[in-house]
């Protein structure tokens, strides 16, 4: 939930192009955790959890690479901002997964995860999230640090 949280502050910051730089470090480190800490158990073979989690922990190596090693510039900028994007959404995707499973009122609104409501509420959170990638994109211009400077 801290990484859901904090993530959607470093989106609404992009929107007027602030790098947050507390909020995206705490984003960042929460949702790698996140990802990582279904590896640990054992398991008899591949889960679609660990799906999701091998391609967030991807995105997020890009993201990461982005932001710390590359400082945005040129085509880093979108790639980071498309990065927190996917990785904010597959938090919410894993998010509507567990409500579903969990909160007895919607479980019984889709018991086997293939119905409906479910199908109906990932895409409308996919679309939501689409559009909200693209106004980042399109709004997160932030002034370059000095250290990015100096490492062009």
């Amino acid at each position: 939930m801290v990484g859901i949280f904090a993530g959607f502050v470093v989106l609404f910051g992009m929107f007027s192009s602030k790098k947050l730089n507390g909020w995206t470090t705490l984003f960042l480190a929460t949702t790698v955790l996140t990802s990582v800490t279904g590896f640990p158990f054992p398991r008899d073979h591949i889960l679609p959890s660990h799906i999701v989690s091998i391609i967030s922990l991807v995105v997020l190596a890009t993201t990461i690479f982005a932001l710390y090693f590359r400082h945005l510039v040129g085509p880093w900028r979108w790639i980071y901002v498309v990065g927190a994007v996917v990785a904010l959404y597959l938090n919410m995707f894993v998010g509507v997964v567990q409500a579903f499973l969990k909160v007895p009122t919607l479980n019984a609104l889709a018991p086997t995860q293939s119905d409906p409501p479910f199908i109906v509420t990932r895409v409308v959170v996919m679309g939501i999230f689409v559009m909200l990638g693209i106004v980042a994109v399109r709004s997160f211009h932030p002034q370059p640090d000095a250290l990015a400077l100096s490492a062009v």
